[in-house]
């Protein structure tokens, strides 16, 4: 469901490993970044469940403050992910050139807090 040469994945996966303790594995066919012994905290690519079940393999996949989710589903880069949707996640859709690097960098980080142990968020 994924190459690991995308190009992407490649800018992506930097930004989420470099969070602490963070790991890379693949799960449901997909890359999702986790602390070990911890739920994900991010997942590379992603689909809809509304009628048209809408792929979006070049996206990330966080799980936001449920204050921020209105606001940012009014984006048309945001949609509400199959499955993890109804849990508070977001999926962000990326594009190598036009994507606010910085801006997924701080969604990683926000999404990680949410569920990094305590230890690390010390």
């Amino acid at each position: 469901m994924f190459e690991q040469e995308d190009p992407v994945l490649q800018r992506l996966r930097p930004l989420a490993l470099a969070l602490p303790e963070a790991e890379e594995r693949v799960s449901h066919g997909r890359p999702w970044f986790a602390v070990p012994g911890r739920p994900a905290f991010a997942v590379y690519g992603g689909g809809t469940r509304d009628p048209g079940k809408v792929m979006h393999p070049r996206s990330v996949l966080v799980h936001v403050d449920d204050d921020e989710r209105p606001a940012r589903l009014q984006d048309p880069r945001f949609f509400l992910p199959a499955y993890l949707g109804p849990r508070g996640w977001l999926g962000m859709d990326l594009d190598l050139e036009r994507t606010d690097w910085t801006e997924v960098a701080e969604l990683l980080d926000a999404s990680w807090r949410r569920h990094a142990p305590a230890r690390l968020l010390r």
